[in-house]
């Protein structure tokens, strides 16, 4: 893949990984979860294609702090 294509997938990864991260801590402190686990889910879709990427895990709250 070129440079140009790794820089650019790199970028919007970074801006997913940012914003999420930002969008669940969010939410812990607001109080509305509750309980020591916090369990997400993610699905990538792309514009005009049949992709449909689901990503699922866990968050460990208990040292969360909110």
């Amino acid at each position: 893949m070129s440079e140009g294509f790794n820089m650019s997938m790199r970028k919007f990864l970074k801006q997913v990984g940012v914003t999420s991260q930002q969008e669940i801590e969010a939410l812990v402190r607001s109080g509305a979860v509750s309980g020591n686990t916090l369990t997400v889910t993610t699905t990538l879709t792309a514009e005009g294609t049949d992709l449909n990427h689901t990503v699922t895990g866990k968050i460990d709250l208990s040292d969360a702090g909110g």
